[in-house]
């Protein structure tokens, strides 16, 4: 009889043993499924800031782009204001503190916005501007370089390239020509080509523009300028009022590049012709 109870009072210590063991094993796997549940959403939150992170990148690079070319006719209009103010106290002297006064503001403003050009430049990976907006002083001498400018095909494109932003621009077509003559086949033949179309887009030449344009892209389809050629051509055609030709070549530019800035810009620029 007692080694009957004996067994019983034994095999309920085991029974108990085994029903405890199995709750810690539940209360562990309630713990570990907590746990990939919390890691689920720490991955689905980390996600979701990298995404919020690339919009944010994409549509800041397109802000600066649009600034850009809001500071680069910023620029073009300070150019014109000084070149006739100049004009004006060349040819009288009433007033003209005044005129000198407001003379010097406006070449700090054009130093101003060409400084913040460049920068923008540099952080979206263009080809960079030359600072330059040059006093009278430095006008009146002769640049260094400008003898023998056309030994070398570096110092014909950076001068040339330097007369283009500082809009001198009949200057800049002529060695941008003479450097398409003397290097067609220089690495740096499809920017001076590009150039070209530039300083035609910025004369509001626009139908000239779109023809400097396209031999850029028919020349040179492989160079780092075609992009920029498909995306001005179509904002020439589109400052001429003809937007079927213009929604034509910037969906070309998006099948050609897809994963290009320029491509970015375009596919805005069809959302606002379909609005």
């Amino acid at each position: 009889m007692s080694n009957k109870i004996g067994v019983s009072w034994m095999a309920l210590v085991v029974f108990g043993l085994i029903l405890s063991g199995g709750c810690a094993f539940q209360d562990d796997l309630v713990t570990v499924n907590d746990r990939v549940i919390s890691l689920e959403r720490e991955k689905a939150s980390l996600r979701s800031e990298v995404e919020r992170y690339q919009e944010e990148r994409t549509k800041s690079d397109q802000d600066y782009r649009d600034r850009y070319a809001e500071l680069h006719a910023l620029a073009d209009d300070l150019r014109d204001e000084m070149g006739q103010l100049r004009g004006e106290f060349e040819q009288s002297q009433y007033g003209a503190g005044k005129l000198e006064t407001r003379i010097q503001g406006l070449e700090e403003s054009l130093q101003s916005t060409i400084d913040r050009l460049v920068r923008i430049e540099q952080y979206l990976g263009m080809e960079p501007s030359e600072n330059l907006v040059a006093s009278d002083a430095d006008q009146d001498e002769p640049e260094k370089g400008d003898e023998g400018v056309e030994e070398t095909p570096e110092a014909l494109y950076s001068m040339a390239k330097q007369r283009f932003d500082r809009g001198e621009y009949e200057n800049a077509r002529e060695l941008f020509r003479s450097f398409l003559k003397q290097y067609p086949k220089s690495e740096m033949a499809d920017g001076a080509q590009f150039w070209l179309g530039e300083i035609y887009y910025h004369e509001k030449w626009y139908e000239k523009a779109i023809l400097e344009y396209q031999k850029v892209i028919e020349g040179y389809p492989k160079g780092n300028k075609t992009p920029s050629a498909l995306l001005k051509q179509g904002l020439a055609f589109l400052n001429l009022g003809d937007n079927a030709n213009a929604g034509l070549i910037l969906k070309e530019l998006i099948r050609k590049f897809p994963d290009s800035n320029e491509a970015n810009v375009a596919k805005n620029k069809l959302k606002t012709l379909k609005d």
